[in-house]
């Protein structure tokens, strides 16, 4: 596999730590064996080796452009890169033989993803974007719906996109006014506005496919209010043609990182002649979009930790290759430098990717088999799974969007001065990891949702749920005693959430919501750090017991292994001990006064 990948930590999680094969015991994916799934991961790493990666960096040089016209014009490479993912699967290959998917466990496809974001992370934005929308259609719109436009999209001939967004609305989609007027026709005239549509309008795809939010004219207000569409760039007429349906790109927003990927202004109705057609029932579009948007945090989550893993790779290759200094205790001039992976700060940095990287990915694939135990469950062992589900969502885009920042910040760090030059990929991998802290939902937003909706959800129980899952690990590692002060150090980290959430349910008995939610942000961190130590213990756990059970591993296999518990060791030592300072930051009998907006203007004014 390519240099961009970890081929070898990628083997470990998906089919020792997360046992992909358990999946195929049942009906849905008993197609399926361990080796199929394997060959499928190293296809994808050869498609993104073959066809992505060799474009990562001039798709940043000649980035996507708006052509004053209507359109944005885009890498020529990215319609053949449509051709094959579609031939592969690829978009729609998670999808039930039925509507010409190839029934792949989610954990399975997000793999395969994985190493395309970690190759060329703008390219796997369209495809990505194109399979979620083709499924919220499957799973919500009625058979007309599917026959139209789930085969073109799933063919890669037609884009699919997100529609969320709006100028004077942001994030805050209660307050959404693009409107959906009735007809007598059965359709609706769509008229509107929405921004940093991912995905629309280019040159590579026939057709574009806007699944977009709007509100049907006298809905109630806010939430309550929103209904879920389908707007097609063409429309599709009863002869089969396509006819224009008055959607207009009104421009492409140029940006920090990412520049290969189209983010759009489109304008719905100028003409009044944009049509929509709705998705299942009236006023429940944004529960309906809230399948996508989730899969998409954990694509978003997914995608960051392909990117670090991908500096994180050209990091330790550097530090392998590059000689300066000398050992501390060196005085000798005359000495020949040494590889600046003997230095220990270089060390530092590197473990400090990977346990960042490690831990993102694991929880990505906890999050995607979880998906796929839901697909294939029922009663309350389903319930289990999706309460588990919910709660690490949020964990999973935040930690892994926010510290694979820092982890490539550390990648740069490595290569000095040669890091900020465009001499190396990792000041492009830099400026496109930026934006996955703000895509599907900022952090704050995703901290918001962490301690207001999923930790209180029907009476905590989703909680409950995660704290049953760690002691099930803590439980399994119990057996290895090189593993238990990294246990009693997260019984300890689970007895330091007990006290934090302890100390603000008051605030939220009482109706403090303000004063409740206030370090929303912090509780993420303590949150996200603790759940990232869980998953460094099942690796743990899972590679102690090869150590023991396996009496004819190579010596390369037990360096290997013996390298995944030092690095869970590094992450207990270096970052699980920073959840300390967000409790004390967060457990403080005074609250910080809030500044009013008066009282920002008048510290800052000149």
């Amino acid at each position: 596999m390519h240099s961009f990948a970890h081929a070898q930590l990628l083997k470990f999680l998906l089919l020792d730590v997360h046992q992909l094969p358990d999946l195929f015991r049942y009906p849905r994916y008993a197609h399926l064996d361990e080796e199929q799934a394997w060959m499928m991961v190293e296809s994808a790493g050869l498609f993104a080796a073959q066809e992505m990666f060799p474009y990562f960096k001039s798709m940043d040089e000649t980035p996507a452009q708006y052509d004053g016209k209507g359109k944005v014009n885009t890498h020529p490479q990215l319609k053949k890169i449509f051709s094959v993912a579609a031939e592969q699967g690829w978009i729609g290959g998670n999808a039930s033989f039925e509507l010409g998917g190839m029934q792949l466990p989610e954990m399975l496809f997000s793999t395969g993803h994985l190493l395309f974001q970690a190759a060329n992370n703008a390219v796997q934005g369209y495809i990505g974007l194109s399979g979620g929308a083709a499924g919220l259609i499957t799973s919500f719109g009625n058979e007309e719906q599917i026959k139209t436009y789930v085969p073109h999209i799933f063919g890669g001939k037609w884009q699919g996109t997100m529609a969320l967004t709006e100028p004077q609305a942001g994030s805050s989609l209660s307050d959404i006014t693009t409107t959906a007027y009735p007809t007598a026709d059965g359709h609706y005239l769509i008229k509107g506005q929405k921004i940093f549509i991912s995905g629309g309008q280019h040159g590579a795809a026939e057709n574009f496919v806007h699944l977009t939010l709007a509100r049907i004219k006298d809905a109630p207000a806010g939430t309550k209010g929103i209904s879920l569409f389908i707007i097609p760039a063409l429309r599709p007429t009863s002869d089969g043609s396509l006819e224009d349906n008055d959607v207009y790109c009104a421009g492409d927003f140029q940006k920090m990182g990412q520049r290969g990927y189209a983010t759009t202004h489109l304008v719905f109705g100028d003409h009044d002649n944009c049509r929509g057609y709705l998705v299942g029932e009236a006023n429940k579009g944004l529960a309906y979009m809230f399948q996508m948007m989730n899969g998409a945090r954990i694509s978003v989550g997914m995608c960051a930790a392909g990117v670090a893993m991908a500096a994180m790779q050209y990091s330790l290759s550097y530090a392998q290759q590059r000689p300066q200094g000398r050992h501390v205790q060196e005085k000798d001039p005359l000495q020949p430098p040494v590889l600046i992976i003997n230095h220990a700060d270089v060390q530092r940095m590197l473990l400090t990717q990977q346990a960042i990287v490690g831990g993102s990915i694991s929880l990505g694939m906890e999050c995607t088999k979880l998906y796929d135990l839901c697909e294939v469950t029922s009663g309350e062992e389903k319930e289990k799974h999706f309460l588990l589900l919910e709660i690490l969502t949020p964990i999973m885009k935040t930690y892994a969007s926010e510290q694979g920042i820092r982890s490539v910040s550390n990648a740069l760090q490595i290569l000095g001065g040669y890091g900020f030059t465009t001499d190396f990929p990792i000041q492009q991998l830099y400026r496109d990891i930026r934006i996955m802290s703000l895509y599907e939902g900022t952090t704050g937003i995703q901290s918001l949702d962490l301690l207001g909706r999923k930790v209180t959800m029907h009476q905590g129980k989703a909680l409950q749920v995660l704290q049953t899952a760690i002691q099930e690990t803590l439980q399994e590692a119990i057996q290895f005693p090189a593993l238990s002060n990294c246990s009693q150090q997260l019984i300890n980290e689970l007895e330091r959430m007990k006290r934090v959430l302890l100390y603000l349910q008051p605030r939220l008995m009482a109706g403090k919501t303000g004063e409740f939610l206030a370090d929303a942000s912090v509780f993420m961190e303590l949150a996200s750090y603790i759940v990232i130590g869980w998953q460094w213990l099942k690796m743990g756990v899972t590679a102690s017991r090869q150590l023991s059970a396996e009496k004819s591993l190579s010596d390369s296999s037990r360096d290997r292994l013996q390298f995944i518990l030092h690095t869970m060791e590094f992450y207990f030592r270096y970052e699980l001990s920073h959840t300390a300072a967000f409790e004390s930051t967060i457990c403080r009998p005074e609250q910080l006064t809030r500044l009013s907006e008066t009282d920002w203007k008048q510290a800052t004014s000149a």
